[in-house]
């Protein structure tokens, strides 16, 4: 009978977000009346207590606000800039230079920020005018930018991740690890995507006859240089085991601090005070959806539909992949219409135990989960990102000309799919073997 309580739970709550509530009012609420259905009003109060008590009081939680609060320094202090102007430096001469420069600088800033729309924001006024200027098809160029925001949440450090590994109570040094090669990859496979493009249609990206010396481009790693320095160290210092993410994410903060007063000429320039407000805003929000997510896990948990379904799906005489298939396509359509937290606390209650039961690795799957969110990010009709660089852009290009653009780029989001599939060591090798 339970198992009818959490069918009739999730029809609701997906009821609830097409018809426009919030999907923390609608975590919560389907929840906990789920849990009184279930279990009684007594039984449903603990579990709302322990939930709110193991969510805020943990230390290792602490590391989102201090990922988020490294972020905003990097925002507020315009480093996006000093990235692209060295990417633009060194890969400037090349065919279709300035959209492989904004890929490869989105990646560096994306790492510090953490933030697939940050980074998207940031580089659409930065690169897409310059873009524009030099003749680039406005597809490209828009495309381009909104593809390369999705590195954000790959390349460590990455707060959803952390947020994968709070819901699935995964390793979350293990899972910032697993999310290296991967990035890397991908970030490798969109600038080759670009450079293809450009070559078969030279009209689409001009080539520019920028050609630095290098005594250029060393001077151009004089601020970007030490960005990277700061996210090599946090990489490095969780894969040997100097220190937790959570210390990681306090050392990042620190160091991206004393460069935004370094770049900034001083402490007043920065605004600490939104900065501050802006990464409590942004916890709060977090933690919010977190707690709401883990309250209708524990319902459906309860109501045993996790476990119905994963038996169900266990227990069929089919290929564990054909599951895989489903879960990507489930994860490509709910991807445009909300962003990733969300999307994984919806789903991950549903889909963790199932493919974990199907024997795959959780972090694998976490890598391969927060890939298809940021495909989806930026998939037509609602993929948000897109939406980001056009309401960015102001007025210079259209939706139309974003989705249009799109098309090289998903192909080698779907190739790097593949790769995760074909080769899960290219995310499970640094977790393998770290300390």
């Amino acid at each position: 009978m339970n198992i009818y309580f959490g069918i009739i739970g999730m029809v609701s709550l997906f009821l609830m977000i097409a018809f426009g509530a919030n999907v923390m009012v609608a975590l919560s609420i389907v929840g906990f009346v789920g849990l009184l259905s279930t279990v009684g009003f007594e039984a449903a109060l603990s579990v709302l207590s322990t939930v709110f008590f193991e969510t805020t009081h943990s230390f290792h939680f602490t590391v989102i606000p201090l990922f988020l609060l490294m972020g905003f320094f990097a925002l507020r202090a315009g480093l996006g800039s000093d990235v692209y102007e060295a990417a633009y430096s060194w890969l400037g001469g090349v065919r279709g230079g300035l959209a492989i420069s904004t890929t490869v600088a989105a990646a560096g800033f994306g790492a510090a920020s953490g933030s697939s729309v940050g980074t998207a924001t940031v580089f659409t006024k930065i690169a897409l005018p310059e873009m524009l200027d030099r003749g680039y098809d406005k597809g490209l160029a828009s495309a381009s930018i909104a593809i390369a925001g999705t590195l954000a949440v790959m390349i460590p450090p990455s707060a959803v991740m952390v947020i994968y590994g709070i819901l699935t109570d995964s390793s979350i040094g293990k899972l910032l690890m697993a999310g290296i090669f991967p990035g890397i990859i991908f970030g490798f496979l969109l600038c080759m995507a670009i450079y293809i493009t450009a070559r078969r249609r030279p009209e689409l990206a001009p080539r520019s006859e920028h050609k630095a010396s290098w005594k250029q481009r060393i001077y151009s790693l004089r601020l970007a240089g030490p960005l990277v320095l700061i996210i090599f160290g946090i990489i490095a210092g969780i894969y040997m085991g100097v220190f937790t993410p959570t210390e990681a994410g306090a050392m990042g903060a620190l160091f991206t601090l004393i460069l935004a007063v370094i770049r900034q000429r001083g402490i007043k320039g920065l605004n600490l005070q939104q900065i501050l407000t802006d990464t409590v805003k942004t916890s709060a929000m977090i933690f919010a959806v977190i707690i709401c997510a883990l309250v209708f896990s524990r319902f459906l948990a309860l109501s045993g539909l996790t476990i119905a379904i994963g038996d169900g799906l266990t227990t069929m005489d089919v290929n564990p992949w054909v599951v895989v298939f489903i879960v990507t396509m489930i994860y490509l359509v709910l991807g445009t219409m909300m962003d990733a937290p969300a999307l994984l606390a919806i789903s991950l209650p549903i889909t963790y135990p199932v493919m974990t039961k199907l024997g795959f690795d959780p972090i694998w799957f976490g890598v391969y989960v927060v890939l298809l969110v940021e495909i989806a990010a930026v998939s037509p009709p609602v993929g948000i990102n897109c939406f980001v660089v056009q309401a960015s852009s102001e007025g210079r290009v259209e939706l139309e000309d974003v989705f249009r653009g799109l098309v090289p780029f998903l192909i080698a989001g779907i190739l790097m799919l593949l790769l995760l599939c074909i080769f899960p060591q290219i995310a499970l090798y640094l977790p393998e073997t770290m300390r």
